[in-house]
């Protein structure tokens, strides 16, 4: 007689844990956030701030939100904290977080509301469809340039000692990445918080001088031992002494800007000059002409004062706002006219080489010229 055939009941599939119901709430803020940031997967802080979101705001601003991306909404894992807390510990959410979730939703849903309305613009106009702004498309290709370094704080979480942070290379990462002054910007908003956590952590004073914060920082490392603690300190401090390499670097291979070449007629734009005078019968030359130029002869119809300004060894003047520049302070000198009618007019003709030969007719005392021009100014002659 045949045997009969028992069938057997297949095994009952064992339910995973949630993982939100795996973290430590009973050792605060840091703690959990630690745990969420390293040990919670990207997709599910979405999930998270989603849910929230769903549960305890209108359609209208689920829906707004719900135009951003992704990355938008679940990039952050301090958002997703924040709605944890909000949700199953509102009393422990720390000072800093108060309000602060709600405020960051309601800009979410102001942004999604203007997606919103640009969409209904361009349905109506045809116009092209949203584009992402440059920083937006920046800081997403960002994250994807810095998938492999998460990669290793992952691993390294899971197993310290078969993935050691200290083979790890931050600034050849960055350089093999191809990285510029722009991606670098987010690597230092993504990484600063964790890094100044670790700095302050290792700054901490003994535990019976430690306030609330302090003791919830403690507490959210203390599965760690001191040397692990000292090696992802290294490993962000490598990372950040990277990113100021690199800026030095950049900084070295810049190509420099070339000033722009202004005109003469520029440069002389804003020169306070007095263009002719009826009672000394003289008139100035265009002022544009003293620029480049080695030697300048200026009469001050107020004061009467005739002055030869001469130009640096080596250079020609050049003018700024209402005042001479380069030129040789102590030889440019000035004396006053006491006969005007009878010496001026020698001063009309006068050549370069007569300059120093002519002045020394005047018996008047001389005096160093300022290089300002004012309305009173009369520009007689200009030599290059």
């Amino acid at each position: 007689m045949a045997k009969s055939v028992v069938k057997r009941k297949k095994p009952r599939a064992t339910r995973r844990a949630n993982a939100w119901d795996q973290l430590p709430m009973n050792k605060g803020w840091h703690a959990v956030q630690y745990h969420i940031h390293y040990l919670i997967e990207a997709k599910e802080w979405l999930n998270k701030v989603k849910s929230y979101i769903k549960k305890n705001y209108d359609k209208t601003t689920v829906s707004n939100i719900n135009k951003l991306p992704d990355w938008k909404i679940g990039g952050k894992s301090h958002w997703a904290t924040a709605a944890h807390f909000e949700e199953n510990a509102p009393d422990q959410v720390i000072p800093d977080y108060k309000g602060a979730l709600d405020r960051w939703i309601k800009e979410l849903a102001e942004e999604g509301a203007q997606i919103v309305e640009l969409k209904k613009a361009e349905e109506k106009t045809k116009k092209k469809p949203y584009v992402p702004t440059i920083q937006e498309r920046l800081e997403e290709a960002t994250i994807d340039k810095l998938e492999e370094l998460d990669n290793w704080l992952d691993d390294w979480m899971r197993d310290s000692k078969k993935n050691p942070l200290i083979k790890c290379n931050p600034l050849n990462y960055f350089k093999k990445q191809e990285m510029n002054l722009g991606h670098l910007r987010f690597v230092d908003q993504f990484y600063r918080g964790q890094y100044e956590e670790l700095q302050e952590l290792n700054d901490l004073p003994p535990a019976k001088k430690q306030d609330d914060m302090q003791q919830q920082l403690a507490e959210g490392y203390n599965t760690y031992s001191k040397k692990e603690i000292k090696e992802l300190t290294d490993f962000y401090k490598r990372m950040f002494d990277g990113i100021e390499i690199i800026k030095a670097e950049k900084k070295q291979t810049r190509a420099v800007r070339k000033p722009k070449q202004k005109s003469a007629a520029e440069l002389v734009k804003k020169l306070k000059f007095k263009p002719s005078d009826g009672d000394f019968g003289l008139s100035s030359i265009p002022p544009a002409d003293i620029i480049d130029a080695t030697a300048l002869v200026v009469f001050n119809t107020k004061n009467r004062k005739l002055g030869i300004y001469y130009a640096q060894e080596h250079t020609g003047f050049k003018v700024k706002g209402t005042t001479l520049q380069f030129y040789d302070e102590n030889r440019s000198l000035q004396k006053t006219v006491r006969k005007p009618d009878e010496v001026l007019p020698n001063w009309k003709k006068v050549t370069k080489h007569k300059l120093k030969a002519q002045f020394g007719y005047l018996k008047t005392t001389e005096t160093k010229l300022n290089g300002r021009f004012n309305a009173d100014t009369i520009i007689l002659k200009a030599f290059k």
